[in-house]
């Protein structure tokens, strides 16, 4: 209890679920899932799940619940590795300083729902001459010079005494009205990274909100988080039900549907490389891993808590989610096409044109629009909250691990003051240039790092602390289990994911392409600057990696040996589950070398246990 745990079970559970299921449910699987051939995109994607995905995230909360300790403590399994935890913290901070960014722009949009019409639903005063809510057409300036349009007739636009063939016609670039509104009102975008503009104020009040809401839930840690995600673990899954039931009577749905995961499939992609490694990239961005967040949380699970069924039930039941948030996107997408008149494909985009132009644009278009404007958002904002608690406990939890005596009683101040940092760090993403920023931070933090850590994390555990070790240590929580049972986890842990990971990390260097934000690139040093953010979470490696060796005892070689082992005091974090341990007889302490009989009463914390 001086840690810290939580109130039941269900809090937890709930917690992880909403750590798992985020943004990237909504806006990206079902993206990905059309773009790499419809239902066959699932083949590749369960498959991943199942070598990569749910192995990583045993391997983590198992990590987490064994020694009750957050990322980087967890290290004082293999000393050597603490940088490793180091890097997750890192990337919690860059990842938790763009992430609320998104929360900010689910509560611009929030309190603009509470209009009718909605303000994006048509060419409003906001607009300029290129808004429009149909394509237009003018006639080949090279072929009719000195001509002027009259009148339209049938399909031939009538010039003075001529007309303009069909061949000669050509598509003006128009902008939809919610495109306008995202770039003109909300963010108020510049012409790119070069322009830095001032202060979008109302974007800084909708980031102060966030991160007062984020402070205010995490208050008191856990206890008072555990309390919150009752409500946003489970009312995106209310909305996204309310949404699909209302897409599915709208005329239209059906072709939406079917450009998911019906008609479009195409068994072809399975050849091609790209789809294999964007099935594996979701996972890993899916489930949430190798961020440090799986690892704080389950560190404040009972010892003896079932960690393996916890595992499969988390990470189904976020696959589960994504496979249901795209019926629900594409059923209204599909009406979006019907009543424009536009392909499936000229409406569905990825991430912020999805969440916020797209989705935005196929709700204004439905009745009663606001009301489902508002349950989206309301959506969008929980599940951004659930991701963004978790961020931000990887942080208070590894300052209050680092010095449990000075701050056991200042998590208030940890968390509030985590937020106020933040905010200020954020402040940079709400100027005119602002969705430069989010996206440069998001294409670069969200790739190369998670990877690189999780394969060092596969690495140290099972091939420098021992895979062999660390099943014994599992057992010793959720009981022994037969051979045949490890057989597949050892597979994966030793040989299949290592193996995935290291394949896609090579290939994502090889295929590497600048970041752009739309048609504008990034000027060279915004591209050095993201590489400069990869390095600050990396370099913790092999720094602390050398600081120990250097802090270590003896000659070269000793020392090496002293950090590529447990410290001194490694296990549990109970002396009543150390007791265990030692009883067990399978990993007895050198100093305090102990066998207890089965009978023994073991005294700690003032309690007495068998």
């Amino acid at each position: 209890m001086d840690r810290g745990n939580w109130s039941n079970k269900m809090e937890y559970m709930l917690s992880m679920i909403g750590y798992a299921v985020g943004l990237g449910n909504v806006w990206r699987f079902p993206y990905l899932t059309y773009k790499n051939g419809g239902g066959a995109f699932l083949i590749p994607y369960f498959i991943m799940l199942a070598v990569a995905g749910i192995p990583m995230f045993f391997l983590e909360s198992s990590l987490g619940q064994f020694c009750s300790q957050g990322p980087v403590n967890v290290w004082r399994a293999l000393p050597i590795f603490q940088g490793v935890g180091v890097a997750m913290v890192a990337l919690s901070v860059l990842i938790a300083i763009y992430y609320n960014l998104i929360i900010a722009y689910s509560l611009y949009y929030l309190f603009a729902s509470f209009q009718f019409p909605l303000p994006w639903s048509d060419c409003f005063d906001w607009s300029n001459s290129n808004c429009s809510l149909t394509p237009r057409e003018v006639c080949n300036i090279t072929t009719a010079a000195n001509w002027s349009v009259t009148t339209l007739t049938g399909n031939m636009t009538q010039w003075d005494n001529h007309t303009c063939p069909d061949e000669d016609r050509i598509s003006v670039p128009v902008q939809s009205p919610s495109e306008q509104y995202w770039d003109l009102v909300t963010i108020q975008r510049s012409s790119g990274l070069d322009e830095t503009g001032p202060v979008v104020w109302h974007l800084a009040l909708c980031l102060l909100l966030g991160w007062l809401l984020i402070a205010a839930a995490l208050y008191k840690g856990i206890q008072s988080s555990g309390k919150v995600v009752y409500f946003t673990a489970t009312f995106p899954y209310v909305v996204l039900l309310i949404l699909l039931i209302r897409g599915l009577t709208l005329e239209g749905a059906r072709d939406g549907i079917e450009f998911y995961i019906g008609s479009q499939s195409n068994f072809t992609k399975l050849a091609e490389s790209e789809v294999w490694r964007d099935a594996a990239t979701q996972i890993f961005y899916s489930l949430s891993l190798a961020g440090g967040g799986v690892t704080a949380l389950s560190s404040y699970n009972k010892f003896h808590n079932n960690v393996f069924k916890d595992t499969l039930t988390v990470c189904l039941t976020n696959c589960g989610t994504s496979l249901f948030a795209g019926f629900a996107i594409f059923s209204i997408l599909g009406h979006m096409a019907h009543v424009t008149g536009k392909p499936v494909s000229e409406v569905a985009q990825a991430g912020f044109g999805l969440a916020f132009i797209a989705y935005p644009d196929a709700l204004s278009k439905l009745p009663m629009s606001p009301l489902w404007s508002i349950l989206f958002f309301i959506m969008l904002l929980t599940l951004g909250l659930g991701t963004q608690f978790a961020g931000i406990e990887v942080i208070s939890t590894c300052l209050l691990d680092a010095f449990p005596e000075a701050l056991k009683s200042k998590r208030s101040v940890i968390s509030v003051g985590t937020c106020c940092i933040l905010f200020l760090l954020g402040l940079p993403c709400v100027t005119q240039a602002g969705i430069y920023w989010v996206t440069l931070m998001d294409q670069f933090c969200a790739g190369f790092v998670l990877l690189f850590v999780a394969l060092l994390e596969l690495v140290g555990v099972v091939y420098m602390y021992g895979g062999n070790r660390f099943i014994k240590d599992i057992e010793m929580m959720i009981g022994t289990r037969g051979s045949i049972f490890w057989l597949w986890w050892k597979a994966c842990w030793f040989f299949i994911s290592p193996a995935i990971i290291t394949l896609i990390l090579v290939w994502s260097c090889l295929t590497f392409c600048p970041p752009s934000y739309g048609t504008v690139q990034y000027p060279p040093w915004g591209v050095a600057l993201g590489w400069c953010m990869i390095t600050f979470c990396l370099i913790w490696i092999p720094l602390v990696a050398v600081w120990k060796i250097f802090t270590a005892q003896g000659n070269p070689w000793k020392r090496l040996c002293t950090v590529c082992s447990p410290v001194e005091g490694w296990g549990p974090y109970l002396d009543v589950h150390r007791g265990q341990r030692y009883a067990d007889g399978r990993q007895v302490d050198r100093k305090n070398s102990l066998q207890l009989p089965d009978n023994i009463y073991y005294i700690s914390n003032d309690q007495t246990h068998l």
